[in-house]
């Protein structure tokens, strides 16, 4: 059967609850998008990594936010979103990812928000398993510290990672030793050696910050100047084949297509200028990939829901360009 088309339901049959009854970890197979558990893409749940490429992951945390939140509400609010977007292949591709990764819904992490110190090494322990496991995390926020946890895990593997950064904001403002703070965990990242500045890129920065402690910076005046092919261009010659991390803070978009997150920056990136750059990124040697920062009760309409769960559909593509069709 071609991969170009959803497949349908055998006659008489009726798809529902993928998340709990699909057989076939592969492929795109068409449930209603009003209806169902609401799984990421419509992928299994389960906590069971065998065999699995990749593991989406929820990070229900929001204790390290500066200004408005509620990013703990993130992940059920992506997931629920991206059920418009299961019954079908993103559309610019000339492939679907599902056929050739097998994807999981892991859940959601757990932690005691009671214990906010205890939370970074609970996180760590966590993705070190998936690490462990040669699965690859996609991780749903959260506020953006979240990555600071899999940044650690995945060092311990690879070795000093390159990081791909989109965002309004730097978030390696210079910070003290173990404060846990969304806006300060990538200059520990560097300090720590879990990224290597030489080889990593931020991009969309609409705040000030007089350090940027050796990574390469396109501000947003930049960008818009430039244009996103190049701004993609020069992601891969910084990354060339290390291996890397991508971070998507929904921030990176204009308030005007991304409403629902903690702190918006006006100046910022339409949905399209954003895809056009991930779909740049075709065939990195990526390790691991997050998607953060979505606060629902903030949002209209589910605009940055769909938002995140888009880009975080392609993000899956970019890692599948590197696999083989099954």
């Amino acid at each position: 059967m071609s991969t170009d088309k959803p497949s349908a339901p055998a006659a008489g049959a009726r798809a529902v609850d993928l998340a709990f009854t699909r057989a076939d970890p592969y492929g795109t197979t068409i449930e209603p998008t009003y209806s169902g558990a609401t799984s990421f893409l419509r992928r299994r749940y389960g906590k069971d990594l065998a065999g699995a490429d990749v593991a989406v992951v929820g990070a229900p945390f929001d204790l390290a936010t500066t200004n408005r939140p509620g990013a703990r509400f993130g992940p059920r609010a992506v997931r629920a979103a991206s059920a418009s977007l299961a019954w079908c292949k993103p559309y610019a591709w000339d492939f679907d990812p599902l056929d050739r990764l097998h994807v999981i819904d892991f859940g959601d992490l757990d932690f005691d928000p009671g214990r906010p110190q205890e939370v970074p090494e609970r996180l760590y322990s966590q993705f070190q398993r998936l690490v462990e496991a040669g699965v690859v995390p996609l991780t749903l926020g959260g506020d953006h510290f979240v990555s600071f946890p899999v940044l650690r895990a995945l060092s311990e593997k690879h070795g000093p990672l390159s990081l791909i950064h989109f965002d309004a904001h730097c978030d390696t403002w210079r910070d003290d030793e173990g404060r846990i703070d969304h806006g300060t965990m990538f200059f520990h990242a560097a300090r720590l050696g879990y990224v290597d500045p030489a080889r990593s890129i931020q991009l969309g920065m609409r705040t000030h910050n007089a350090e940027q402690h050796g990574f390469k910076v396109l501000d947003a005046r930049w960008m818009h100047h430039h244009g996103m092919v190049h701004c993609a261009e020069l992601i891969r010659a910084r990354a060339v084949e290390h291996p890397c991390y991508i971070t998507f803070d929904v921030d990176f978009l204009d308030p005007a297509f991304a409403p629902g997150t903690g702190t918006p920056v006006v100046g910022g990136f339409s949905t399209h200028q954003a895809l056009q750059i991930i779909r740049g990124l075709s065939g990195l040697n990526v390790v691991g990939m997050d998607v953060v920062e979505v606060a629902p009760a903030y949002d209209h309409a589910e605009v940055t829901a769909l938002a995140a769960a888009s880009i975080a559909h392609e993000l899956l593509c970019v890692l599948a360009a590197r696999r083989p069709s099954r």
